[in-house]
């Protein structure tokens, strides 16, 4: 099964494992949610990990499958809204351990999540406006400034490790070696508290958020329908899929 899950210790794992870049279709992305939800409300749970293998995190969604069936985009939609509010919203702490490449949805998890460990050659992206889509920033924003989001969501760029560390979005950036070693520290130092404790303390630091993501994304979906609508959402996605790259359009 791509998605491994395993509990020891009080620590709850969720390991993603889709070759060759943990892009996840529709169906994928309308699991996860269910996964963490129900791994934070088993009493013998007091903090989740959520990592990957394979050559980096996340890249997001699976664009052959939207180029394919742009229909699927309404589950693609549902499944990652749904996911980001899991991981929010979970009873328990989620910590998510990431490397290399950090894309769409992946952005998305850690945006999410209470704690993030990335390795030392970490990046997010939001490649979405060269993918006929939008989405993403309202989790990032979470983690980051503004105009370091906007100028990353409008260009397509990416954000290193190292800078996102260094405007507090992350906990720590560790040698790729090291990440998973040092993201169960921080786990088993959470699991050695109360769960009372730590559930109601999430709790608590949720509700003093300045804004609220889930609805933020939410509101950044509805221009995702608007964009697949567009004629260009379209031609980016044949172009990624046919060559790998971005669409050309007229100057």
């Amino acid at each position: 099964m791509p998605i491994h899950t395993n509990v020891q210790n009080n620590i709850a794992e969720i390991v993603f494992d889709f070759p060759p870049v943990n892009a996840f279709n529709s169906e994928t992305w309308n699991e996860i949610p269910n996964i963490v939800t129900e791994l934070g409300r088993r009493q013998d749970v007091k903090v989740i990990l959520i990592r990957s293998e394979g050559k980096g995190f996340c890249a997001g969604v699976d664009i052959k499958e939207l180029a394919h069936d742009g229909s699927a985009i309404v589950g693609v939609n549902k499944g990652n809204y749904l996911t980001g509010k899991a991981i929010h919203e979970c009873e328990v702490p989620v910590i998510v351990a990431a490397h290399k490449f950090i894309i769409g949805g992946g952005v998305l998890m850690c945006g999410a999540a209470d704690i993030v460990i990335a390795s030392d050659d970490a990046y997010f992206s939001l490649p979405e406006i060269d993918r006929g889509a939008m989405g993403g920033a309202s989790h990032l924003q979470r983690m980051l400034g503004v105009a370091k989001v906007r100028a990353a969501f409008l260009t397509g760029g990416k954000i290193p490790a190292q800078e996102a560390y260094r405007l507090g979005g992350i906990e720590k950036v560790v040698p790729k070696e090291n990440l998973v070693e040092e993201a169960k520290v921080y786990a088993t130092t959470i699991a050695e508290k109360s769960r009372d404790a730590i559930r109601i303390a999430k709790q608590a630091l949720n509700g003093i958020e300045p804004f609220d993501v889930d609805a933020s994304y939410r509101w950044e979906q509805g221009f995702t329908f608007e964009m697949y609508m567009h004629e260009d959402s379209q031609k980016s996605r044949d172009a990624f899929v046919e060559t790998g790259k971005s669409a050309e359009f007229k100057k």
